[in-house]
């Protein structure tokens, strides 16, 4: 069936996931964004079946143009402006158009779980959101998205720095213990084809569940060793605090200093402790084509990089060939010994 489903913030990760694949699908994709600028909003409207709504979420009439006749929606708010605000907007107007299958990108408060647990602040709103969407009655589902591989960066951003060293291996530096297990999801490869999936299945099995969108739980220590396999380098893994070295917005070093708190020092599972016992398992109910860490690593991490401007992987070969001739020289000495 045909269908027409909106999509906000739709040159973001999630979004942009979801509409590629609907969109090849032959589904009419509505998709909000606030301007064309960058090469992912380009993309999407070349895409066929995507009609581009250029529009601000804090506009009532305009919410009420982008979900008029639509069928269904999937909606990842952020939290660029008031969060609560905009996602009680986003319901209502999703519910006055009668759309029959909300999808919402929800995470958890870990406060409310009554165990001392800080809540991450650009989290909690979300949670808030999701509350209101049940009390008003759509019909929804709500995904939990793990940690995105494509987080890692060779930048000097905070938590997910690879460091590349002067050797050529790399060194992670994060707060987690080494064995403490966390969901992993490449969001650009596997958050569409999980919601489309949801969608399809409908309210029927999903209305009001929690879905938590993790194909694999690896501990630092396993994602470090996943790296090793595919870049061919050795990864290092180190507990210790998160470094902020750049300019850093004040609401995100918040939400990191309660992540560093909550997740690391306390040990809080990452969805809460009702949904980690479904990882992997309810995502790869949805979609088992996944991509895992290794084969990220392998095939998509050295290509960001240098989209990134970094050149490590050029510099790597040398590193390589300069390696492989000293090994070749150190092994004629000793036939000769």
């Amino acid at each position: 069936m045909q269908r027409t489903v909106v999509t906000i913030n739709s040159n973001g990760r999630q979004s942009a996931s979801f509409i590629r694949v609907a969109s090849a699908l032959g589904w009419n994709v509505r998709a909000q964004m606030r301007d064309l600028n960058g090469l992912v909003a380009q993309e999407l409207a070349d895409l066929p079946n995507v009609t581009v709504y250029l529009g601000h979420l804090e506009d009532r009439k305009f919410l009420d143009d982008l979900f008029k006749g639509a069928h269904c929606a999937f909606i990842n708010t952020t939290h660029w402006g008031d969060e609560v605000a905009i996602g009680r907007s986003l319901a209502n107007a999703a519910k006055k158009a009668g759309v029959q299958h909300y999808i919402y990108s929800s995470m958890p408060d870990h406060s409310v779980y009554g165990k001392g647990w800080r809540g991450l602040p650009l989290w909690s709103p979300k949670f808030t959101v999701e509350q209101y969407v049940r009390q008003i009655g759509l019909p929804a589902t709500f995904v939990y998205c793990g940690i995105y591989h494509n987080n890692f960066t060779g930048l000097d951003f905070p938590l997910f720095r690879m460091e590349n060293r002067p050797d050529g291996s790399f060194l992670w530096q994060a707060p987690f213990h080494p064995d403490q297990p966390l969901p992993w999801l490449d969001s650009e490869h596997d958050v569409g084809p999980a919601v489309f999936q949801l969608f399809k299945e409908g309210p029927q099995k999903y209305g009001g569940k929690r879905i938590p969108l993790a194909f694999q739980m690896m501990t630092p220590r396993q994602v470090c060793q996943a790296f090793s396999r595919g870049l061919q380098r050795t990864v290092r893994y180190k507990r210790g605090p998160i470094v902020i070295t750049v300019p850093t917005p004040a609401g995100y070093r918040e939400h990191l200093a309660a992540l560093e708190e909550t997740l690391a020092e306390k040990c809080a599972p990452y969805f809460g402790p009702d949904l980690e016992k479904e990882c992997p398992g309810a995502a790869l109910e949805l979609w088992e084509g996944n991509r895992d860490m290794e084969e990220y690593t392998r095939e998509v991490f050295p290509v960001e990089e240098a989209a990134n401007g970094l050149t490590w992987m050029e510099e790597g070969e040398v590193l390589q060939h300069y390696n492989g001739v000293v090994g070749l020289t150190e092994q004629l000495n000793q036939s000769r010994l």
